[in-house]
């Protein structure tokens, strides 16, 4: 198994910063005890508080798919629906 590095930007709208951080927040504690979870960090921006950043490793992508089905993340998306102006998320895998 090849092991997967996931970086996802989020950028609420202003008005909505603090709510998705909340939402945010309640992922970590869930995920980490997920099977397959290496990490699972959330960082925010020290200059843009409305900007955030999860870095997280997996030791397989189907893992990382089981989360992305689980119901703490359905959870998370129906919860911060409309409060997101921007997500980028990036699947990685480290050279070195």
């Amino acid at each position: 198994m090849t092991k997967l590095t996931i970086v996802a930007h989020i950028r609420p709208h202003k008005d909505d910063a603090e709510l998705v951080l909340s939402e945010l927040s309640k992922l970590v504690a869930h995920t980490r005890a997920e099977e397959g979870c290496i990490n699972y960090d959330l960082h925010r921006d020290n200059q843009d508080p409305a900007y955030f950043m999860l870095y997280e490793n997996w030791e397989s992508r189907e893992l990382w798919q089981q989360h992305m089905a689980s119901a703490h993340i359905q959870s998370y998306r129906v919860a911060t629906e409309g409060a997101v102006e921007d997500f980028r998320l990036y699947e990685m895998t480290q050279i070195v």
